[in-house]
């Protein structure tokens, strides 16, 4: 046989081999075209409600302005206010003891999106489908799969099963389902004029912008980071980059796409830091809009990262010798700085009398930064423990809340929207369930705000009822009960000598579940939390 034919005979197979890899590697596995779809029952009610008649008696007298000051990833013992050594909060701690502290204040979820869209519609995120981070993209083919599944080094971000991903034009319509009202709705409707300053993450495309969701003026970023100055050679901004792969997607090639700033639908090139930014939109906003009622959302991106901060609040520290620790001190000092300018914009426009303002983060601090731990709190974002969800928290009415009030029992991101719709004196809708109280009446009365509390991330789920707390793991579907009153910090897990008590919350969680809906979208990932002879896993 001639030479060529044996290497004819060797060769095509290898290549149809080889062809049939590249076939299997590179085919499309993001073939689900469907679209999200609003409730249609939900989105006439919205429709009908926002055209009606406001009542004659709901805006009479001197309306009462709003400031929602939200942090992002923000540890309750990052902050002074709680008793935390690492960075003294004056201007926090001040805004605190001009009202009430909450010292247990909880988001709706443990992660950024989902914590966002039960606070600004005062309604558990499940109940409409919000349970995940929206999706920026997912794998487009096998080899993009497999190689973030076997190939990456992911840390303690796993990937779910394969399954059929949406395309573009499914990714198109994840957001706030716009079936839902915002704060910034009702007090439109009411008369407001209403901004938001900072990080949005409730949708990217038309129909999920913030000027879409009641807002009249808008500042920030779409996405669910930013950086907060461009990496070049400015001497005056430390960069501290982390090992993990999220940092690398998150520093990338810089402000691209939903990362750019933008001042309302205009993409601007911000040279400015953007914590100090923020406070000076803020500031602007309370300007133009002081002789008239005005509810002004702030949700920095502060100590979310990337790790970047101006070096005079960098200089702040110079005893701590870890500079990963070093730049998020610094970054929580500088927000501290920014609530203190907007605060004293307020009572420089003689406004302190009419202003409501209310300060929480979005869920608890990012442990897997280490440059926090959450401690003596168990855990971190992305999990039901305390340290996920139990969040600095804090309330503030001149003439309304008694100065130093301190309230002990649970309230919940929840609150934010009803707080304002009874400050602002609008009505609610009746075709939808609200979840919240008003805070101010609630602490002025010294009423229970809830009885229970709940949420739920996939197949992991967690409730808090009266001093019990139930977490379920995803996955493993493992139960943990904890008894808060005598172990705060979740050390002794109490299920095995109180079954009825578990089957309790159980119950109670399946009877909430039934008022919810399935997620809308898909999740990407899962995380896992090794707390030794304990894994819990939860999904993002």
């Amino acid at each position: 046989m001639p030479a060529y034919k044996k290497i004819t005979k060797i060769v095509i197979p290898i290549l149809i081999i080889l062809l049939i890899l590249a076939a299997f590697l590179f085919w499309p596995i993001n073939t689900n075209e469907t679209l999200v779809k609003e409730d249609q029952k939900l989105a006439k009610g919205k429709k009908e409600f926002l055209a009606s008649k406001v009542a004659a008696d709901s805006v009479s007298g001197k309306k009462t302005n709003i400031i929602i000051l939200l942090a992002d990833d923000l540890g309750k013992y990052d902050i002074s206010l709680y008793g935390g050594k690492s960075t003294p909060t004056p201007q926090i701690d001040s805004l605190a003891a001009s009202g009430v502290t909450f010292t247990d204040g909880y988001a709706s979820a443990a992660i950024c999106s989902p914590s966002r869209a039960g606070l600004i519609t005062g309604r558990y995120q499940e109940r409409f489908g919000h349970e995940y981070q929206p999706g920026d993209r997912y794998p487009k083919n096998n080899l993009e799969y497999y190689a973030f599944k076997y190939l990456l080094d992911t840390n303690n971000w796993k990937l779910n099963d394969k399954i059929e991903y949406p395309n573009d034009a499914s990714i198109a319509t994840q957001g706030l389902p716009k079936s839902e009202i915002t704060f910034a709705d009702l007090a439109k409707r009411q008369g407001y004029s209403t901004g938001i300053i900072g990080k949005w993450h409730l949708g990217h495309n038309k129909g999920f912008f913030p000027l879409d969701r009641g807002f009249d003026y808008h500042y920030g970023f779409y996405q669910a980071f930013s950086l907060y100055a461009p990496e070049d050679n400015n001497p005056d901004i430390v960069n501290h980059h982390h090992k993990d792969f999220t940092d690398k997607t998150i520093w990338g090639k810089g402000r691209v796409g939903i990362g750019q700033i933008r001042r309302d639908n205009t993409i601007i090139d911000e040279k400015a830091y953007l914590t100090e930014k923020f406070a000076d939109e803020a500031e602007a906003f309370i300007d133009k809009n002081k002789n008239k009622p005005f509810l002004l959302y702030i949700p920095f991106n502060a100590p979310h990262t990337p790790f970047q901060v101006r070096k005079k609040y960098y200089d702040r520290f110079p005893n701590v010798k870890d500079e990963n620790k070093r730049v998020y001190f610094a970054m929580i000092s500088a927000l501290d700085d920014a609530i203190g300018r907007i605060r004293a914009k307020v009572k420089k426009e003689g406004l302190e009398d009419n202003t409501l303002i209310i300060f929480a983060s979005d869920n608890g601090g990012a442990d897997y930064t280490f440059a926090t731990t959450n401690a003596p709190l168990k855990g971190g974002k992305f999990s039901h423990f305390e340290g996920g969800i139990n969040v600095p928290f804090a309330l503030s009415w001149k003439g309304k809340i008694k100065p130093n009030t301190v309230y002990k029992k649970p309230v919940s991101t929840l609150d934010f929207f009803t707080t304002i719709a009874a400050a602002i004196h609008s009505d609610l809708p009746k075709d939808r369930v609200y979840d919240g109280v008003d805070l101010v009446a609630t602490v002025n009365e010294n009423k229970t705000a809830h009885k229970d509390l709940y949420w739920r991330s996939g197949d992991a789920k967690a409730i808090r009822s009266g001093d019990w707390k139930l977490i379920i793991s995803g996955k493993t579907h493992e139960n943990w009960l904890y008894n808060l009153a005598s172990d705060k910090f979740e050390t002794t897990d109490l299920a095995q000598k109180n079954p009825e008590k578990v089957k309790e919350l159980q119950t109670a969680l399946q009877t909430w579940e039934k008022g919810l809906i399935d997620p809308l979208w898909p999740n990407l990932t899962y995380y896992e939390f090794d707390f030794g002879k304990q894994k819990y896993f939860v999904d993002l």
